[in-house]
């Protein structure tokens, strides 16, 4: 019972990982707010808006979900191995 409790309790701290590295990354209203070293954003209408020409993907990389994807993969692999078993 412990082992199904603790694979459950990774997979959903590894949800909650990944989403807060989406949100710690900043306003996206404000373009102005980002990091000097990226361009500027082109945007579908002037001034500070929520809406992107184009929707990147950049918060799906592995570089800031990393932690995320191994307890989630952990949790995944304790709740096979006890259904298996």
């Amino acid at each position: 019972m412990a082992v199904i409790l603790i694979g459950a309790l990774l997979i959903v701290a590894g949800i909650v990982y990944m989403a807060g590295a989406v949100l710690r990354r900043g306003k996206l209203s404000d373009p102005a707010s980002a990091a000097s070293d990226r361009p500027m954003p082109n945007l579908a209408t002037p001034g500070p808006t929520l809406e992107p020409r184009r929707r990147g993907l950049g918060f799906l990389g592995l570089s800031q979900n990393w932690p995320g994807l191994v307890m989630m993969g952990v949790g995944i692999i304790l709740l096979l191995l006890v259904a298996v078993l």
